[in-house]
């Protein structure tokens, strides 16, 4: 098979990028997916987020591990990541948040010209079909359906009064002239017609109405094993499906395999460090130092109580028997508790009053979140989750053999830095505050995982039980510097005819969740090559 774009990856960045390159006749795309095909009843139920995340059993989830994180007890952290189309739009809890306008500024000021947020924002606008209407900072006429949600519980609204009793001010868009504040996030779901309250993943708004053209080809549960070279050039790609196949790329390979997926697939490829590929027997093709470096996530941390009250998501049988009610009227109309996205209030706070924007971000969810659902509690209860936005922590991706079926090497040295440790801390004592306010005495039962003696003892309860918030970014940066892996146009430093379009390319971590940006990226990137192949 040949084709003039192969695209490596079928989550957020490879939907949007397969349909707009293929909205071109003239343009024959082939997109290729380890997954499946991401139209089952848990994607498109929202509240089945819940028995996807944990990844026990593993649906439609990666469940990758970290190395031991010495920050963090030694322990393993858990990287659950979308196996579907869709990627991990496919599994998460489907909040639109770009991040603060300021951030992507900052990715001018890197050397990353022309990814200020002036120029961003067209992007977005163009991805976006918000309830809000099109008006300067949103649109409406976009393939991907952001809503308002449509029922949040009693109980977030009481954690936004409980919040603004302590003068924090309520904020209904996270995505308008400011950010800080807290609200209710917007959701990537369907607002209106047949699939109302449906996820809206990337490939429901991009991908699965491209694929009726009969110029785009989409294989899924195809495992890319390797890059082909020639020369300095990408020319195809090689992977397992019912045994090794080939397909050839004209004009480009597109690696949007994801922050852990894309550096590994480049490093199996012979693109990467030297002595990271010598290490493993790969023939070094072309050495790029910074392929896998730059790894950076947010790391959370989770309060949570019981609840006296049942207006909110358990597992004992009343609650059970709550939510298979739930979901038949879900399936009758799109509404009720089947339609949450159970992470309904939002936060953007800053822990010091002299800083330009929020430092950390909050979650509240109308459940007991342990151990990302690992560890099931059979009461009713409530959370909300903590994490830093702008981490300082550093880490990186490598391999553990040569083996292309091998999981990544994946290592973000959380608190390596030990700035992220204190505004965590700040962070979680205004959550404290805010849990322990008025408006929630209704529901405040008892807490799990109280600890005591004080500062010490919330370090040591953070080293104990902090984990990821599933963000992770960076790993082929965007760049003019030395660890730069792709040029401002995404295209692979040194390889013609490759580039990585995916949120491994984000230079720096936005202040909020990585969705919508990575979307937005694959926009402009799918703009620019619409743009070059018409030249």
């Amino acid at each position: 098979m040949e084709f003039d774009y192969v695209i490596v990856g079928g989550g957020s960045a490879g939907s949007v990028m397969a349909s707009r390159l293929s909205a071109d006749p003239l343009v024959s795309v082939c997109l290729l997916e380890a997954g499946g095909g991401g139209k089952d009843f848990v994607i498109r139920a929202p509240a089945m987020m819940a028995a996807m995340i944990s990844g026990r059993p593993p649906i439609n989830n990666w469940a990758l591990k970290t190395v031991p994180q010495p920050e963090l007890n030694n322990r393993c952290g858990f990287q659950p990541r979308g196996k579907a189309l869709g990627g991990s739009s496919a599994i998460n809890a489907m909040l639109y948040v770009r991040g603060h306008q300021r951030d992507y500024d900052e990715w001018a000021e890197l050397g990353c010209e022309g990814w200020g947020w002036a120029d961003v924002l067209p992007y977005f606008l163009k991805s976006e079909g918000n309830t809000m209407g099109a008006f300067d900072l949103h649109g409406s006429d976009g393939p991907l359906q952001v809503a308002d949600q449509s029922e949040p519980r009693a109980i977030t609204n009481a954690f936004f009064q409980a919040a603004e009793g302590l003068q924090i001010r309520r904020n209904n868009d996270f995505n308008g002239p400011r950010q800080e504040g807290v609200g209710p996030y917007q959701v990537t779901q369907f607002h209106s017609g047949p699939r109302k309250g449906e996820r809206c993943s990337a490939a429901a708004a991009y991908l699965f109405p491209a694929m009726k053209r009969s110029n785009l080809t989409v294989v899924t549960k195809a495992r890319v094993r390797r890059i082909l070279m020639d020369d300095g050039h990408a020319t195809g790609v090689e992977y397992d499906k019912g045994g090794v196949q080939v397909v050839l790329a004209k004009r480009e390979v597109i690696s949007c395999s994801g922050t852990f997926g894309s550096p590994h697939l480049l490093m199996l490829s012979g693109i990467g460090a030297a002595d990271e590929l010598q290490s493993h027997g790969i023939e070094v093709l072309h050495h790029l130092e910074g392929v896998g470096q730059n790894l950076q996530d947010h790391l959370d941390y989770t309060v949570s109580y019981h609840s006296k009250r049942p207006d909110v998501v358990g597992l004992n049988p009343a609650a059970l028997m709550r939510l298979i009610m739930a979901g038949l009227q879900w399936r009758r109309d799109g509404t009720g508790l089947f339609a949450t996205p159970f992470a309904e209030g939002a936060g953007f706070l800053r822990t010091d009053l002299g800083l330009d924007r929020p430092d950390v971000q909050l979650h509240f969810v109308c459940a007991i979140v342990d151990d990302h659902l690992r560890k099931v509690h059979f009461k009713d209860g409530y959370s909300c989750h903590v994490c830093v936005l702008r981490p300082k922590s550093v880490g990186r991706v490598g391999l553990k053999d040569s083996n292309p079926l091998s999981a990544p090497n994946i290592d973000p040295q959380f608190l390596s830095n030990p700035t992220d440790l204190k505004v965590l801390k700040a962070g979680v004592r205004i959550v404290e505050q805010i849990m322990e306010a008025e408006p929630l005495t209704p529901w405040r039962g008892k807490r799990l995982y109280a600890y005591s003696g004080g500062d010490a003892g919330l370090e040591a309860d953070i080293r104990a039980r902090a984990d990821t918030i599933y963000h992770p970014v960076g790993t082929c940066k965007m760049g003019v510097d030395d660890l730069a892996v792709v040029d401002l146009q995404c295209r692979v430093r040194g390889i013609d005819g490759l580039r990585v379009v995916d949120a491994s390319i984000m230079p720096r971590l936005v202040g909020g969740n990585t969705n919508a940006p990575t979307i937005m990226i694959a926009e402009k990137v799918a703009a620019q090559m619409m743009s070059e192949f018409h030249e």
